[in-house]
């Protein structure tokens, strides 16, 4: 199992308790202090299981790093980002998402949340999500097919680009197609804990699924928006 983490963070004295606590619960860490450093271990050798991205870095927006994360070619771009914001700025968060972070978790922190953060984000990544049928390990919608064991998403046999946890938002609504469900049910489906009633994170990373699965994401026809309640994943399709 790979256990090699890489923080991109300029604050140094952070990077390094943030490197020593998440040492002693098994993960090695890797420290680039900017922006073109971090890219640069990112398109070398083996990809880290993650990256903790901070948004504010000296020589690049953490937002662009996240953006050419995305674009790299190969397994790097698929690599989960961690993005650490300022406390409060909600904008900043749904543009991270939007450009393809996992998860984010605002500064100040404490190290725990962090480690429980990556370990969920991990987790989704090398589990199978709730209520995954053990004999049928692919879905599929007309030109949709949607490989849980292998984790990969295709349309007409084109491969989709997805986060780790679009794809389980992915699957989690394909599993009930039909099924109209409220985004706290999508968040527990796929984290097991309720939505923050502010948290406009679903609806950021349901616009990252239509970009990538419909073939116009203005007019959907694969993932239905139900206004006041939630989202239904359509039965028939193409």
């Amino acid at each position: 199992m790979n256990d090699t983490l890489l923080m991109i963070e300029d604050d140094v004295r952070l990077a390094d308790m943030v490197g020593q606590y998440l040492g002693r619960n098994g993960f090695t860490v890797q420290h680039a202090a900017d922006g073109h450093s971090g890219l640069a271990r990112l398109g070398e050798g083996t990809p880290p299981a993650l990256v903790v991205l901070d948004l504010m870095l000296p020589d690049m927006d953490g937002l662009e790093i996240c953006r050419r994360v995305r674009a790299l070619p190969g397994a790097a771009a698929t690599t989960p980002i961690l993005m650490l914001t300022a406390k409060g700025d909600a904008m900043d968060r749904i543009i991270g998402l939007e450009m393809g972070a996992d998860d984010y978790l605002p500064k100040p922190f404490e190290p725990r949340e962090l480690l429980a953060r990556i370990r969920a984000i991990l987790r989704r990544r090398t589990e199978p999500v709730a209520q995954v049928a053990a004999d049928k390990s692919v879905l599929q919608f007309g030109s949709l097919r949607i490989d849980r064991d292998a984790r990969v998403v295709s349309v007409a046999e084109q491969p989709c680009t997805l986060t780790s946890y679009q794809f389980d938002l992915l699957v989690a609504l394909a599993e009930r197609a039909g099924r109209v469900l409220t985004r706290d049910q999508i968040m527990e489906a796929v984290r097991g804990r309720e939505l923050d009633a502010f948290d406009r994170s679903i609806d950021v990373h349901m616009g990252r699924i239509r970009a990538a699965i419909e073939a116009d994401p203005k007019d959907p026809k694969r993932i239905l928006t139900v206004r006041g309640v939630g989202y239904v994943f359509a039965k028939q399709q193409d």
